[in-house]
């Protein structure tokens, strides 16, 4: 999922307009969709792709479309750290949605409180596109959402994983590790860093079961199930799914949300295990009722 610059002045395509429910399980009541994205018209130069706007009704129609009952908004890097969209999202949505921001280092006490009070739960650094901000000092975000009592959500992948793993280890807070560690699943399952990525789950770190279609161009994207199943069996009450609606950066066939969780159940074939992964995980950490 690394991305380009050259990509910049392309547009996206849109999401999927036709968000439907999954046929081959119910939907869990309090489900939740841990990943997913609003988007304005104002970027920042500095990204490595532009979107088309997605709205907070696209959104909602999606959950109400798909069944989700519940709904995470992580600010995308196209907005860095106007975190103002996403900030009125939650708002006017405040029991179905959270927030996960991006802050500059240097944020003051007072924008960290604003955040608090609409609804963020965590902060994202980001090592693969334009916009945000990666490990340098992720002391000083581990500091961050120890004071506020977030968690660390990581847009990387496994190799950068791989790199900064003895440090993660050491952090005082949760760390979520966005789409399955953004791994190459070509390499194989015993690749190293993928077992580090394991290895950080054993130790207590989080992973979103997301973004199956960045990973994978197979049909149905059945070359991931071992990977996630991997994840799912090392650490099951520590995963979370995320629909990573609008599917921004990606410039291949939008999948349908239906599609995706029809794949979850690929990962998760115990209903006991998938709609804990659905519900009970996540609301835990993002403070659902």
């Amino acid at each position: 999922m690394e991305f380009g610059t050259d990509k910049i002045d392309r547009i996206c395509p849109g999401p999927n307009p036709d968000p439907a429910k999954p046929t081959r399980f119910t939907v869990p009541t309090g489900a939740v969709d841990t990943h997913a994205h609003v988007v304005g018209t104002d970027f920042v130069p500095e990204r490595s792709y532009t979107p088309p706007p997605a709205s907070a009704s696209d959104y909602l129609r999606m959950l109400d479309g798909t069944g989700m009952s519940y709904g995470v908004l992580v600010q995308i890097s196209v907005h860095g750290t106007d975190n103002r969209l996403m900030l009125d999202t939650l708002a006017e949505n405040a029991e179905r949605l959270r927030g996960v921001a991006v802050v500059a280092p240097d944020v003051a006490d007072a924008e960290l409180g604003i955040l608090a009070e609409h609804g963020v739960v965590g902060l994202r650094l980001n090592t693969l596109a334009g916009g945000g901000f990666g490990f340098d000092q992720i002391g000083r975000y581990d500091s961050i959402c120890r004071e506020m009592g977030w968690h660390l959500q990581l847009l990387t992948n496994t190799w950068h994983l791989a790199e900064v793993h003895t440090r993660l280890s050491e952090l005082s807070v949760p760390i979520v590790i966005d789409h399955m560690g953004d791994f190459d699943v070509s390499r194989g399952i015993t690749a190293p860093d993928w077992r580090i990525l394991l290895g950080l789950m054993a130790d207590g770190a989080w992973a979103k079961l997301s973004g199956a279609y960045r990973l994978s161009d197979v049909p149905a994207f059945s070359d991931t199930v071992a990977f996630a199943r991997s994840l799912i069996q090392t650490a099951p009450d520590r995963c979370v799914w995320g629909s990573d609606w609008p599917h921004v950066g990606f410039w291949g066939a939008m999948p349908n949300i239906a599609d995706l969780l029809h794949l979850l159940a690929e990962w998760a074939p115990a209903p006991v295990v998938r709609d804990a992964i659905l519900t009970t995980n996540a609301h835990r950490l993002y403070g659902f009722s």
